[in-house]
């Protein structure tokens, strides 16, 4: 776990203290996005909600292409929903929600 990472899972720590979010994991799954698992995805955050949703977070100081192709695709793959998480200045979090193309 990176800094950036360490001071988004405080973050989740005071959500689950004040009941906003049920329970998250670090990196505890692996998406296959392609055949064979060539070409795999792992979320910094399982993120679970009171009412049993599933939430992806992905934290990035900043985004590379092949970063955000890769949150792209699993979006349309996979029924969770994928939220990117970047660090604003001056404190918080932005977050930017991908939802499968239609």
């Amino acid at each position: 776990m990176n800094k950036l990472e360490a001071r988004y899972e405080r973050q989740l720590d005071m959500l689950k203290h004040v009941g906003v979010i049920a329970d998250y994991r670090f990196e505890c799954i692996k998406l296959r996005l392609g055949p064979n698992w060539l070409t795999g995805y792992t979320p910094d955050f399982l993120v679970i909600l009171p009412d049993g949703l599933i939430e992806v977070h992905e934290v990035k100081g900043f985004w590379e292409d092949d970063a955000r192709v890769k949150i792209k695709t699993a979006a349309g793959l996979f029924p969770f929903r994928f939220i990117a998480v970047t660090e604003k200045k001056g404190g918080g979090w932005a977050r930017e929600v991908f939802y499968p193309e239609v």
